[in-house]
């Protein structure tokens, strides 16, 4: 079995999969070993029972996510004898959105966030695995292409959300008021309007993220 289907087959064990396998450039900051990188998210719905469980989740510090992340991740670049790398982890920031776009199937959406091949706009990564095997980008064509409908463009009720900007304080605003209240409990409107991966994500595991975003 080759190192990433060693990687795939761990990773479902936690909870994630592999989103997509970029190929490195000089300027990422990692080791000249190093060709590619295999990055990590959350396998949706399944990954929110996992990560429930976790002693993380249950210890009542900060950060459950990010902790957890770091030691499944982590372990999991051990047994393969690499390297991994993470969003939250910085300076130096790893070029996460780039590597996502590089690995042909993550593409900017016409809101700006990142439109997924499989999660549509809920994805996300956790980490990244280096890998000294040259990277294959997928050849996918972009979901927003073959959506006539767009219905992330109208979502929004304070329109947030551009392929240019985003309004944050806009959008904490609009949390604050009762218009607001399906998001924080379901996640956010744009991100469930979008038809790919819709369903995917389980309203407690957004209710989570969302009170990160914008504590009570």
């Amino acid at each position: 079995m080759s190192r990433l289907g060693a990687l795939e087959e761990a990773a479902h064990a936690h909870g994630l999969f592999v989103s997509g396998v970029a190929p490195l450039q000089p300027r990422d900051g990692l080791p000249d070993r190093f060709r590619s990188v295999a990055l990590l998210s959350p396998d949706e719905p399944r990954f929110w029972t996992i990560f429930s469980a976790s002693e993380e989740r249950q210890d009542g510090r900060p950060d459950a996510l990010d902790r957890w992340s770091r030691r499944v991740i982590g372990q999991l670049a051990c047994k393969l004898g690499t390297k991994a790398a993470f969003p939250f982890a910085g300076p130096p920031w790893r070029p996460f959105t780039e590597w996502a776009r590089r690995s042909g199937r993550a593409w900017p959406s016409p809101v700006g966030l990142l439109v997924h091949d499989a999660a549509g706009l809920w994805i996300s990564y956790r980490g990244a695995i280096a890998l000294e095997e040259d990277a294959r980008p997928a050849s996918l064509v972009q979901p927003c292409e073959n959506c006539e409908a767009r219905p992330c463009l109208n979502a929004c009720p304070v329109a947030a959300l551009s392929r240019d900007s985003y309004d944050v304080s806009s959008c904490h605003d609009v949390l604050d008021s009762p218009g607001g209240q399906s998001c924080l409990s379901s996640g956010c409107r744009v991100r469930r309007a979008c038809p790919r991966g819709a369903e995917r994500r389980l309203p407690a595991q957004s209710a989570f993220h969302m009170e990160a975003f914008h504590p009570a």
